[in-house]
This record gives structure tokens, C-alpha cells and sequence, in this order.
């Protein structure tokens, strides 16, 4: 799990820095050009120690620049605001992969309820989709301080009480699935 973390932390690299800069300074281009900046040099540092990079590794980049370069030529915040969206509509679209969750997963989980897993792995995605669309409902106000808390508390805290929710249903049914192979044996 702690892999999975990191990578997210890894992917919205951008958007963590474009908060912490613009909590700083109130300036959204500032923070706009720090973060197209530290998306670079995120980049250059995984090429430069040999990391494999994937397609979203490149793809972020891609939006980084494309809607950073936007926000700075027109002053218009909310093109980087969309960038999580791009990020929650990509990872959902993964998420939508049957078995995509199996990996992650402790083998207890993979023994005894694969199939939950993959109902599982298919809400994280309908959660991604709702996210994302969640955000540019309020990426388009415009209202940077209200995209913060979107993305910082409410994102986050969507994924945390899901994670905890998967994490007891799953526990449950296997407790139950246990008990009811040593009452047959």
C-alpha cells in the first residue's frame, strides 16, 4: 500500500508543489511556473537515476506544460486547476482493468475473495471518475482557495474513508468466508 501512496504522491507531484507555492506567495503564476518547473525537474531527476518511465510518467509532464504554459499566457488559473482531473480520469480509466487491484492486495484477500477485489477495484474507479469531475466543477469558479480544499482535503479524504470502508468490508468477509470453512471441516 505504501507503494501505492507513493506513487500518487509521485503523480500529483505538480499539483502538491502549485498548493505549497501559492499558500506561499498568493501568486497563482508564480506557483504556476514552480510547478512546471518541479514536474522538469521530477522528470530529469528519474532519467537521470535510471527510474523506468512509464506513459503516465510522460504524460504528466505533457499536461503539466501544456496547461501550465496556458495558465501563464492567459492568466487564467483554472487551465492548471484541470490538471488532477486529467490525473483522476487516467488513473480511473487503469482502475477499470479487471484484476488491476489484485496486486496490492495481502494473499489473504487474493485466497479468499478475488472477486471482491475486482468489484473493488472497479468503485476505486467510479470514485476516480467522481473526483475528477468533482474537480472541475470547481476548478471552473475559478476559486483557488476552494480547489485547495477540494483537492486536499476533500480528494484525499474521499480516498482515505474508502480505503477504510474496502479495508473492513474485506476484513468481514474473510473473518466470515474462515469461519465458515472450519465449521465444514
Amino acid at each position: 500500500m505504501a507503494n501505492v501512496f507513493r506513487q500518487l504522491f509521485v503523480d500529483f507531484f505538480s499539483a502538491i508543489v502549485f498548493l505549497a507555492v501559492y499558500a506561499v506567495t498568493g501568486d497563482v503564476l508564480i506557483a504556476t511556473g514552480v510547478a512546471i518547473a518541479g514536474s522538469i525537474a521530477q522528470f530529469v531527476h528519474a532519467r537521470l537515476t535510471g527510474k523506468k518511465l512509464e506513459f503516465m510518467t510522460y504524460a504528466i509532464l505533457a499536461v503539466v506544460v501544456v496547461l501550465g504554459c496556458a495558465t501563464l499566457l492567459t492568466s487564467d488559473p483554472r487551465f492548471v486547476l484541470m490538471k488532477p482531473s486529467i490525473g483522476h480520469f487516467a488513473v480511473g480509466l487503469v482502475m477499470l482493468q479487471r484484476g488491476w487491484m489484485l496486486r496490492y492486495l495481502p494473499p489473504i484477500v487474493t485466497d479468499n475473495i478475488p472477486e471482491y477485489a475486482n468489484a473493488a477495484g472497479y468503485a476505486w474507479a467510479a470514485l476516480m471518475f467522481a473526483l475528477g469531475i468533482g474537480n472541475i466543477a470547481i476548478a471552473m469558479t475559478g476559486d483557488i482557495k476552494l480547489w485547495a480544499f477540494y483537492i486536499s482535503v476533500v480528494a484525499i479524504g474521499a480516498k482515505i474513508v474508502a480505503f477504510a470502508i474496502q479495508y473492513v468490508v474485506f476484513r468481514v468477509i474473510i473473518a466470515r468466508r474462515l469461519r465458515a470453512a472450519a465449521t465444514r471441516a
